[in-house]
Formats: C-alpha cells, sequence, structure tokens
C-alpha cells in the first residue's frame, strides 16, 4: 500500500510539473485523456444547462404515452465523432431539428467553463453538422509548429492559430494582403516567416524597403529585385506594371479559344498555362507603405505615380501572377489619395497590436467589429499576436513562431539556387559583393577613434 502511494504521489506530481513547465508534454501524457473523460460524462448536463438541448418530438410522446413510460428527456446535439489532436479535442456534433450553430457558437465561453478547457471555438461543416474545437492549454504562449503541414505551391504556413491549428497565407485564394501593427509588435517577425517560407518554393521575391534596407536588404540572396528608396521603388514598381502586361499578351496568345478546346484548358490566369510556358510569378514585399506614400509635397508626381502602379497591380496582378504583401504601421487616408483605394483590394488582413483603435478600423472596420475590438486587446507583452481575417467576415488570433534574423537568413541563403533571373527587373537585381562602407561615423567611439 505504501508503494502504491508513493508511486501514486510520483504520478500526480509529474503532471502538475508537466502542466507547469510542459503544457504541451502535459497534455499529451494525462491532459488529453482526462478531458475526453470530462467531455463525455458531463456533455448531457453542460448542454442541458447551456440551453442545447430540444424537447422530445410529438411522436416521442405520444408513444411514451402510450407504452406508459416515463416522459422522454430533452436531447442534446449527437456526438458523431471526438477526436484528440497535440493541442485538444475535436467534437463533431449533428444538430437537433430547430438547433442552428450560432447557438453553440454562442454558448462556447461557458462550453470552455465547463468542460475545463482553455479556448472553445466552433464552425459549421455543412448543414446540421458543426465541428467543436477545444484547446487544452494556451497554444498561443510558445508556438510549436507541428512537423507535417500542408505545403502547396503558393501556400505558406506561417503562424498557429489559437484553436492549435495552422494559419497558411495562401496567395491562390488570397492575392494580396495588408499587414498592420505598432513598432515592436511583431511584424517583422512575422514577415521573416513569409519570406522563409517562400524561399523553398518556385517563386520571385520582390522587395521594397526604404527604411535604408535594413529588414529585407539581409535576405537578399532570395530576392530578385530590392529597392530602399522611393525613387528606386517607383522604378521597380513601373517595371513590374511592365511585365504584368507581358504576361497578359503571353496569356492571351495562349488562350486557343476554338470549339475543339476543352472548357478547361482555355488559359486565364498563369496557372491555365502549360508548366514550360508559365512565368513564375512574383511576391511584392513592402515593408513600410507609409515610406511611399507621405510626401512633403502637395503634388507629387513621385508619390502619385508609386501609389498608381500599386493600385493597378492590385487590381489586375493576380491573373499575371504577381501578390502584394504590404505592410505598415498605418493605413488611412492621411497617407493621401489612393491609398483607401488600394486598401479595398487587399483582401487579406493581419493586424499586429495597435495603438489606437482608428488603426485596428483601418484593418477591420470595413470586415468585422469584433475583429476591431480583438485586435485592440492584444497585451503589449504578447509580441507576435495578432489578428487574421478576410472579406468574408471571418477572423482569428494567431501568433508566428519566433524567427530571428539569422535564422531567415540562413534559410534565404540555402535557397538562393532558386532565385529567378528576371530579363524586366535585371537592373534592381541586389549587389552581394559587400556591405557600402557608412559615410558619417555611427558612435562617438567610432568619431573620436578617426
Amino acid at each position: 500500500m505504501t508503494g502504491f502511494t508513493v508511486a501514486l504521489v510520483l504520478v500526480v506530481a509529474t503532471a502538475g510539473l508537466l502542466r507547469w513547465r510542459r503544457p504541451a508534454w502535459y497534455w499529451l501524457t494525462f491532459g488529453v485523456t482526462l478531458a475526453a473523460l470530462r467531455v463525455l460524462i458531463r456533455y448531457g448536463d453542460v448542454m442541458d444547462a447551456c440551453g442545447l438541448t430540444v424537447q422530445p418530438s410529438r411522436w416521442r410522446l405520444a408513444l411514451a404515452r402510450m407504452t406508459n413510460r416515463p416522459v422522454p428527456e430533452s436531447r442534446p446535439p449527437r456526438i458523431l465523432r471526438l477526436r484528440p489532436t497535440r493541442t485538444g479535442l475535436v467534437l463533431r456534433l449533428k444538430l437537433r431539428p430547430a438547433q442552428d450553430a450560432f447557438d453553440i457558437a454562442a454558448a462556447s465561453d461557458r462550453l470552455r467553463h465547463s468542460f475545463s478547457m482553455y479556448g472553445v471555438t466552433c464552425r459549421e461543416l455543412r448543414s446540421g453538422v458543426v465541428e467543436v474545437r477545444m484547446t487544452g492549454y494556451d497554444v498561443l504562449k510558445r508556438v510549436q509548429m507541428p512537423a507535417k503541414v500542408d505545403v502547396r505551391p503558393m501556400r505558406v504556413p506561417v503562424a498557429l492559430r489559437e484553436d492549435g491549428s495552422v494559419h497558411y497565407r495562401d496567395y491562390r485564394a488570397i492575392p494580396h494582403a495588408l499587414t498592420l501593427g505598432a513598432t515592436e509588435s511583431g511584424k517583422s517577425v512575422y514577415q521573416r516567416n513569409l519570406v522563409a517560407g517562400l524561399a523553398a518554393m518556385d517563386v520571385a521575391l520582390v522587395g521594397i524597403d526604404c527604411k535604408q534596407g535594413v529588414e529585407l536588404f539581409p535576405l537578399a540572396r532570395r530576392f530578385s529585385a530590392l529597392a530602399d528608396n522611393p525613387d528606386t521603388a517607383a522604378e521597380l514598381l513601373d517595371a513590374l506594371v511592365a511585365r504584368m502586361e507581358d504576361v497578359y499578351q503571353l496569356i492571351r496568345a495562349e488562350q486557343r479559344i476554338t470549339s475543339a478546346v476543352p472548357d478547361a484548358e482555355i488559359a486565364a490566369d498563369i496557372w491555365d498555362l502549360p508548366d514550360e510556358l508559365r512565368p513564375t510569378p512574383v511576391v511584392v514585399l513592402v515593408d513600410e507603405v507609409a515610406e511611399l506614400a507621405l510626401s512633403t509635397k502637395k503634388n507629387d508626381p513621385r508619390r502619385d505615380r508609386i501609389i498608381k502602379a500599386l493600385v493597378r497591380l492590385a487590381q489586375l496582378g493576380r491573373a499575371a501572377g504577381i501578390y502584394l504583401e504590404i505592410c505598415g504601421q498605418r493605413f488611412g487616408s492621411e497617407l493621401g489619395d489612393g491609398i483607401t483605394m488600394l486598401r479595398a483590394q487587399l483582401t487579406g488582413r493581419t493586424a499586429h497590436r495597435v495603438n489606437d483603435e482608428a488603426s485596428a478600423k483601418m484593418a477591420f472596420g470595413d470586415i468585422s467589429p469584433d475583429a476591431v475590438l480583438a485586435a485592440i486587446q492584444i497585451p503589449a507583452e504578447m509580441r507576435g499576436i495578432a489578428i487574421a481575417g478576410d472579406s468574408t467576415g471571418g477572423w482569428h488570433r494567431i501568433r508566428a513562431p519566433h524567427t530571428s534574423l539569422r535564422q531567415a537568413v540562413n534559410i534565404c541563403n540555402r535557397h538562393s539556387d532558386r532565385t529567378p533571373d528576371l530579363p524586366e527587373l535585371a537592373s534592381f537585381r541586389p549587389e552581394l559583393s559587400g556591405a557600402p562602407e557608412a559615410s558619417v561615423p555611427l558612435s562617438k567611439t567610432a568619431s573620436a577613434t578617426a
């Protein structure tokens, strides 16, 4: 009996230590079993307390009266499947007549408390079937991406969602995106994860970093073109517009619209072209859009030229395989004419911590008021936490795994052989011979030494 007691104490102590220091290990060893039993045992009572049951049908009541049986109880949604995952449980429910998926979503917070889970989210799979994803611990506190992810062409895993699933940046589904966030909010880490994921794919990367290139130029070996000032950026964007027009001419020449050609073979974008003719897709990363849009002049031709080119690429670039990834601290009408038109073309929206509600409304004001509220509630100490949404109104809380600049540089250098040479952008190819010397001393010590 003493040996059993000692073993039990050790098991409990081990479980408590794992739950405190390694919640992921605790979940895989103890938590998943305890949570599954808790859900199955409490399920009926919890659903009844949350008002998620339906009264018995008339024929069941009539049958009970005819057979002298007790009145049947109210029935909760039927469990179709209970599946454990590395971060929680997935419960698939079949709704009863007169129930709605919104009822389950509205009761998600009560379900979280009742089942003693960290988080509960739900979504409708099809008519009458709802999937409830429950997380056993805070998966965003220490992000660990799963070993196996569903990687496809132009589809990059960049972050982890709060329900434990992977957040992908799919350029085929959402061509252009906007990323907002205050200083030290995690935008740079998100961008590094994006570049690191794209580095291993057959895609051309084009960067515009008007902060003298401090963010993107360390990754230059994987970039086909880079610009570090507004003048070069204007010329680079004009070259991209010219490339877009050439690609459209190629698609037009290969459409072959005749009665003998099947519908599936009629080309409307680069992905309908044969592999040997398909141009290399291009992802354009703009690190700080305000540096391109702000101007000290009232009517600045260069600024108007840049915004016009960005708007044209956002409106027409998808079919030509040109995708925009625009980052900034703010993205409102104070940046000048054409900005709201550009923002309307950016379907994907990601907002890290912002300093005011107006900045959050710039990202989600025309999409979801709930996403605006979630964006302004991100704590300052949780760098990397962001709200990701799209034009459908759906949104998720995500966090990208921490990737240092050295790690991103190593990945880009490893895949430098994949960097395509685009003739239209040859003059913007970054020089890799060596770093230029500083024209002025960067510190008092350097000045004194000189």
